[in-house]
């Protein structure tokens, strides 16, 4: 158990790459990160796994190599979940509080209570995340523990997945020799480490832009009110410009890193481009310009299907602080410009913070998720809030369900 509390582990299986970090929590409370291994993702598409060979392969290779660096072995891993099966809703419920006093299991109840919606057989639960208390009609309130009252109610924010694509994330993990402590939502994740608690409070859209899906997450005062994932991201970049120069797609995803603009009016000089051509045809020479105007096409009809999502959540009015943009395409020069043009608001870049250790190699908006994965995991380890998924099936369900009760009543 010591070997688990001492380290946290983020491991975010994304659709181009897979990434692994390693942290040690020190006696004071503070995140040291000590290991980060990555590999190219060989098994899925828009987030969700597609070959399981493939992905257990990337993932024993990240894993490795982060337990190189860090000079461990681990066991268990918090894990980010995305793709386009992720579906979320706002739901309330309400009890009669039973001592007059606002007690742990009230709180329980009326959280049970709101989550209480009904879901197909074909999805699960996998995040309730309570956005307010509501105490004999004043609202507001955060922690109602030890209030005293007569009802409770509970506005609480529920994310729920396709059953199947969340048991094969866990299955290829646990292939991988590793044990899932949680699943977590990876605009969620992403959230814990990028955004402060006065954005949180003020009102702010997260943006996380990965290779297979754009995650949007909605926070206002101090609580998540609306998610949602969109299938367009950075691989439909890449493949944008692989057709639009007619290179092979590796070729393609090399130029966007290298020479990518996602706002052409920023190109001050054009000294043009080498591209590779296909069927062994001699390579031809390309416009700085003309592969802006192929990524800036593609980035700006993501922004403006975001943007009508914002519009469309009802909250467009509560983001105070603006966007934050963040996650691997997040990097590319002119994002933020562009963004700040078709949302009409304060846009910045989101990196990493309020870590220790290895900060200056995880300074990244690529590295969002899996350091945010370790900050949830080490909150999630101080509340005493953790079980092992093993296959995610109804009998461990009904098992862990079972057990809470043995402890309530025993």
């Amino acid at each position: 158990m010591s070997k688990k509390k001492n380290y946290v582990v983020g491991l975010d299986i994304g659709t181009t790459k897979i990434c692994c970090i390693i942290a040690e929590v020190s006696p004071q409370g503070e995140i040291e990160i000590i290991g980060l291994g990555q590999s190219p993702s060989r098994g899925l598409r828009k987030g969700v796994v597609v070959n399981i060979d493939g992905t257990v392969e990337s993932i024993r290779s990240a894993v490795e190599e982060a337990e190189l660096m860090a000079g461990t072995e681990i066991e268990s891993v918090f894990v980010g979940i995305a793709g386009g099966h992720i579906k979320s809703m706002n739901s309330h419920g309400i009890i009669a509080v039973k001592n007059k006093e606002i007690n742990q299991q009230d709180v329980d109840r009326v959280i049970d209570a709101a989550k209480a919606i009904a879901i197909p057989l074909d999805r699960e639960v996998i995040h309730v995340l309570p956005q307010e208390f509501i105490v004999d009609n004043q609202d507001g309130i955060k922690t109602p523990l030890g209030m005293a009252g007569v009802r409770l109610e509970a506005k609480v924010h529920i994310v729920t997945a396709a059953v199947t694509s969340a048991q094969n994330i866990v299955k290829c993990v646990n292939k991988a020799g590793l044990g899932v402590q949680d699943i977590v939502l990876q605009q969620l994740a992403s959230s814990e480490s990028v955004l402060s608690s006065d954005e949180k409070e003020l009102g702010v859209a997260l943006i996380d832009i990965g290779g297979g899906t754009s995650d949007l997450a909605i926070f206002y005062e101090g609580a998540i009110k609306h998610t949602s994932v969109l299938a367009i991201a950075g691989a439909q970049v890449t493949n944008d410009i692989a057709i639009g120069l007619r290179t092979p797609n590796a070729e393609a995803e090399k130029i966007k890193h290298a020479y990518g603009c996602a706002y052409s009016a920023l190109l001050a000089e054009d000294e043009g481009i080498e591209v590779s051509s296909v069927g062994g045809r001699p390579a031809m020479k390309v416009s700085g310009q003309i592969l802006s105007e192929i990524i800036e096409a593609r980035v700006r009809e993501m922004f403006e299907m975001l943007n009508h999502e914002i519009q469309t959540s009802g909250f467009e009015e509560h983001i105070s602080s603006g966007i934050v943009i963040t996650g691997g395409s997040a990097s590319m020069p002119g994002m933020a410009e562009l963004a700040e043009e078709v949302f009409q608001a304060p846009v910045r870049i989101g990196t990493p913070m309020g870590l220790g250790g290895l900060i200056d190699v995880v300074n990244n908006p690529v590295y969002a998720t899996c350091t945010g994965l370790i900050i949830y995991g080490d909150r999630c380890y101080k509340a005493g809030k953790y079980t092992e998924l093993q296959g995610r099936n109804l009998f461990d369900k009904i098992f862990s369900r079972m057990k809470g009760w043995m402890e309530e009543f025993f």
